[in-house]
């Protein structure tokens, strides 16, 4: 299926509202995404994305048809970790089992090494995220291992898995 990844505007809020408010997405990220998804959280979070971008984060809407149905971001880290990011993303239901995500993923790796010093990009999905993690797969990631019991999601204990992709396991275009 054919997608864009572009920065976020201000006119996506509407569209995101519609693809965000899904239980099915929000299981599957931090309790810092919300359920139900309101107009007010995705103001909040566009505006977010907006005011950070190249500021130690990049974030671009995921685009199907001229709407966003979706969002990905790499989040560069601090102190002794300074040299990794973390990988994020959410695609709205109707999308999964498409191949965009693994697409999107492998495209915005390649443009957060780059734009920032970074020499590792991580990923922590829950262990029963099948989908996520084949997406990662997909995208070239390495499955490090599984955190038993590191989280607690919807009143239960669960495991996450820690992926990761080096800045040497991929080619970029400006030679680093």
């Amino acid at each position: 299926m054919e997608f864009q990844l572009r920065e976020w505007q201000t006119e996506d809020i509407e569209e995101i509202v519609k693809s965000a408010d899904n239980p099915n997405i929000a299981k599957n990220l931090r309790n810092v995404f919300p359920n139900p998804y309101t107009k007010e959280d995705a103001k909040w979070y566009v505006k977010d994305c907006i005011l950070l971008e190249g500021k130690h984060q990049m974030t671009r809407a995921i685009v199907v048809d001229e709407k966003a149905v979706g969002s990905i971001g790499i989040f560069v880290k601090e102190d002794i970790f300074e040299k990794s990011a973390e990988l994020g993303y959410w695609l709205s239901e109707k999308y999964w089992n498409q191949g965009i995500m693994s697409q999107a993923i492998a495209l915005i790796c390649r443009e957060a090494f780059e734009k920032f010093d970074i020499i590792r990009i991580y990923a922590e999905p829950f262990d029963y995220n099948k989908g996520s993690r084949r997406a990662l797969e997909k995208a070239g990631f390495t499955y490090e291992g599984t955190m038993r019991n590191g989280v607690f999601k919807n009143g239960s204990v669960c495991s996450y898995c820690m992926y990761s992709l080096l800045r040497e396991e991929i080619e970029l275009s400006n030679g680093k």
